[in-house]
């Protein structure tokens, strides 16, 4: 493990020397309940900040499926500069990288990855009230608290999608959206970090939305190009403009998570989704079909490999029934896929994105 401490005031940053320890599984929590300790700690206006880097860290402790092998490295940044620290490590080792949120959308492989996971931290969660319905907030900020916290400000255009889990930059990353919302329609800015170390802000028509879709995604597919998402601004309405309060904003939020947890199968892992909409209709009137029907014409509902299941709840969602393994998961999505395909013609694909080596 290795990590870099900074003694912050108001006019001086103070750099300590790197210390690298081997981690194992016995001592890790140990160190990490030190290590959250002092993120949070202050003394005498001092505050000590520290970037983590781990080795061989279970990949299945960071995702919402509970599965994944080791990645070679972890590092949870706690400013810019630890972002670029980050990125040199990476270089210097000729290892590629992947931006961790919360890991809901995301399977990886039993075999882990070899390469440098990078994850925002606390640090990264700030929401700003910049002023006429305007929103900042930072890449690691949950979903949900931004969506609360627009409530509690009287602001509407992303209050139903507090039940999406995951964070901010995840969200921009994929344009995460339920129940008619989704970021992209008040989205308005998003601030990035190169593998350079260059910030830059993208206007939305530079992040390329799309359904469950955004720039992001392309520029990941290129280790050279690849951006991380410090943060959103998003330009809401406020209720009052639309005959509403808070309070019915917060009603139509607490209807929408209704919802989800008659509907959805919350109770076990899952990343969600695990396909896209289908595309459907004319080209001026396009509409979107659910897959779930599909999967569940094709008697595929409680289908297993494994310990993965297709969800008897959702069809669109693969859960981890029964100690499942990453492999489990994807040949479960793979044989759906081929179901579907053979029953209906229909091609699905998916909307969980997977990383490492299968």
């Amino acid at each position: 493990m290795r990590m870099t401490r900074r003694e912050k005031t108001a006019t001086t940053t103070v750099h300590h020397r790197h210390a690298q320890v081997r981690s194992n599984r016995r001592n890790r929590q140990r160190r990490l309940e030190l290590f959250e300790f002092l993120f949070c700690h202050r003394r005498k206006n001092i505050y000590i900040f520290v970037m983590i880097i781990q080795e061989n860290v279970p990949m299945s402790e960071h995702t919402s499926f509970k599965v994944g092998g080791p990645a070679r490295y972890f590092i949870k940044t706690e400013s810019t500069d630890d972002i670029k620290e980050a990125f040199q490590f990476a270089n210097e080792r000729a290892l590629p990288t992947f931006i961790l949120g919360k890991g809901t959308n995301l399977l990886v492989s039993d075999n882990g990855y070899n390469g440098v996971i990078i994850q925002l931290g606390k640090f990264f969660s700030e929401i700003t009230n910049i002023g006429n319905g305007k929103i900042c907030a930072k890449g690691a900020t949950p979903l949900a608290r931004l969506a609360r916290y627009t409530i509690n400000e009287g602001l509407a255009g992303i209050h139903k999608l507090a039940g999406i889990p995951g964070s901010l930059g995840g969200a921009i990353y994929m344009n995460a959206g339920a129940y008619g919302q989704d970021v992209s329609q008040t989205c308005i800015e998003v601030e990035t970090i190169d593998n350079a170390g260059n910030v830059r802000t993208r206007t939305a028509a530079e992040c390329a939305f799309d359904y469950r879709h955004s720039i992001f995604q392309e520029l990941a597919a290129s280790r050279e190009s690849s951006e991380t998402i410090l943060s959103a601004t998003f330009q809401l309405t406020p209720a009052t403009d639309l005959g509403k309060t808070a309070k019915d904003l917060e009603s139509e939020m607490q209807e929408c998570m209704t919802k989800r947890r008659n509907s959805q199968p919350l109770s076990m892992p899952n990343a969600g989704s695990t396909f896209k909409r289908l595309d459907a209709g004319a080209i001026a009137t396009p509409t979107q079909i659910a897959p779930g029907y599909y999967i569940e014409q094709a008697g595929l509902k409680g289908f297993r490999i494994g310990g993965a299941e297709v969800s008897r709840v959702h069809a669109n969602f693969i859960v981890n029934a029964d100690h499942a393994t990453a492999a489990d998961i994807k040949a479960l999505s793979e044989h759906v896929q081929k179901a579907v395909t053979e029953k209906f013609g229909i091609n699905l694909h998916r909307e969980v994105i997977l990383l490492g080596e299968f």
